[in-house]
Parts: C-alpha cells; structure tokens; sequence
C-alpha cells in the first residue's frame, strides 16, 4: 500500500469504523471509500449522507453496549478505526461510560475476534490533561483502557487538537462570535490552542494506518503545532466570515466562570447534558493546548490547510448550508 493511503489494484482490505456518523466520522468513511477501503460501521440505524454517496459502506447495527455487535463489526476486519465518543454528558459517570466503557469493549472486541487488526484508537488532546474535566478524564481514561487491552504490536493511539471543517457544529460558535463588531476573548494572549482541519485530521488517520501499530500515543496538529493564540483564531475567523475590522475585548475571568457554573446548574436541573459548563470553562481557560514535537506523528505530506485557509474553506460551508 502506497503511504496515500490508496489500495493497489486488486487489493481490498476491510475496515471496522465506530463513530461514523459523527463529523469527523463522516469525513473518514467517505476518504476511505474512495481509497477502496471496504469500510463496515456501527450504527444504531441505518445511516445515510451527502458525503457517502459513492461510499456505500457495510452496516452492523448496534452500539458500544452491545458486545455481539462488536464482535460483527471487526471480525475479519484488517484494522479497526474508534472514533466514538461523547463530547457532552451529564455527569463525569457519563463520559467515562462512553470514553472509557465503550472505548474498553471495542477493544476487548479486537482482542477476541480480530486479533490480527490494527487497532487505532482516536484520542483527544484533553486527555493530556486529565484533571480539567469529566471529559478529560475519560479521555485519558480510555487510552489506558486500550493499552490494557491490547499489546503494543495492535494498537496506536492519536490525539487531536481542536478538529474544525464543513459540517461541524461545535466550532460554529466561534465564527459565529468573529461576526461580531466587538469579539471577546475568552483565554489569556499567552494561552495557545493547536488545530487541525477535518481532511488533514483524517490524513493523518490513514498515513498511521499505513504506518502500521506504534504501541504509543502521539499528537498531531496543523503545519504551526505550537498552535495560535485567541486572536490569532478569532482574527481568521473574522476574516472567513468577512469581518473586515474587527475589535476583541479580553473577557474577565470571573464573568466566564459565573456563566459557565449558571449554565451547568441550569442543565443539572433540567436533566440535560450541558456543552458549557464549570469544566468546559476550564478546559477553554487552559493555557496550553499547544501539540508538542515531541510524540507528534506527522503524515508524510504537509497538511494541506493552514489556519486561514482551513477558516475559509469552514466559514464558505457554513454560508452555503445556511449556518451562517
């Protein structure tokens, strides 16, 4: 297999993909289709989207709680991709029953039906930071449930950064707030935030897969692993979205932490899981999510968007799909 990623000719090779139906997971099945990867996921019903119309990927019904299914999904596969995981929960039980739980059942799937698999497992950059959050913890808590489970000739593990592009929704907010007269900044100038765009993200994916089982855990990141400062990402996004001269205006801690404690109360007493929250806001407020050199895998060809034009390839979607 050549290091693009693309099978020879002749040559078929099966994939297992969890979390397909999720933005980074759409991108994924739909590169790996058109690789000729065969690609099988797990779904609780049978998905459709614009960007598999050429895909046509096989589908097992089910979830991460259903160890039969899993047991379906990777048997036979040449390498399984886990890109399942929760964002937003309730409480940090919740985040570890996805992150944690369902991360440790589908490895103990490869382990038993699909010994040969390369498992790669991806992470998150949170995890780094296990004492933040729920959700970092359970990040982290998940990479070591995969190194429990499996040795270090079957498994690789990736971090991303933020993950960006057409489609997503959880970045929407930012250029939603760049299309301000007056953008605030939640983070301190010396804080820095590493990115990756959605189709460099996923590069990164096959060219690990090609590069077969590290047994370790690695970052990857943009072309400026160091990462940018709030403005520096709030001025590209300003920019996509045709805020010719924007002004920041650094935001007091006290007022994002009173925000961030009511919207989390708010949920608790609404029973619902809150995307900001006390521990999201210390997530956002961390000061280093840069990806350092050191443990980052880097694909063999530079990632093809940078900052800028990663922004305004999101933001001309975002128009498009009437988002913004």
């Amino acid at each position: 297999m050549r290091a693009s990623g693309k099978l020879t000719l002749g040559e078929v090779r099966t994939i297992a993909v969890t979390g397909a139906t999720g933005f980074v997971g759409r991108h994924a099945v739909a590169r790996l289709a058109s690789l000729g990867w065969q690609v099988r996921v797990l779904a609780r019903s049978d998905p459709a989207h614009a960007l598999w119309r050429d895909a046509h990927p096989d589908v097992v019904l089910g979830s991460l709680e259903d160890p039969a299914a899993l047991q379906r999904l990777v048997r036979g596969a040449d390498a399984v991709l886990h890109l399942a995981g929760a964002i937003k929960a309730r409480d940090a039980q919740g985040f570890m029953r996805v992150n944690r739980d369902g991360t440790a059942a589908i490895a103990a799937a490869v382990q038993h039906a699909a010994p040969d698999a390369h498992f790669l497992h991806i992470s998150s950059l949170a995890a780094r930071e296990p004492q933040l959050s729920g959700y970092c913890a359970s990040k982290r808590a998940g990479e070591e449930a995969v190194i429990a489970a499996l040795g270090p000739q079957q498994f690789s593990i990736l971090r991303p950064p933020a993950v960006y592009g057409p489609g997503d929704r959880e970045t929407l907010a930012f250029f939603q707030l760049a299309r301000q007269p007056l953008i605030p900044l939640l983070g301190r100038p010396s804080a820095r935030l590493a990115v990756i765009h959605v189709e460099d993200a996923v590069s990164a994916f096959i060219a690990r897969l090609d590069a077969g089982p590290s047994g370790t855990v690695q970052g990857i990141a943009d072309a400026q692993p160091a990462g940018y400062s709030w403005q520096q990402v709030l001025a590209a996004a300003a920019h996509a979205v045709g805020n010719r001269k924007p002004r920041f205006v650094q935001v007091p801690r006290p007022l994002l932490s009173g925000v961030g404690y009511a919207a989390g109360t708010l949920a608790k007493l609404a029973g619902q899981a809150a995307m900001f929250n006390p521990g999201k806001l210390r997530e956002l407020l961390h000061e280093d999510w840069s990806a350092p050199e050191p443990g980052l895998f880097r694909a063999p060809a530079i990632p093809r968007y940078s900052l800028e034009s990663g922004f305004s390839s999101t933001a001309s979607w975002y128009f498009e799909a009437g988002w913004l």
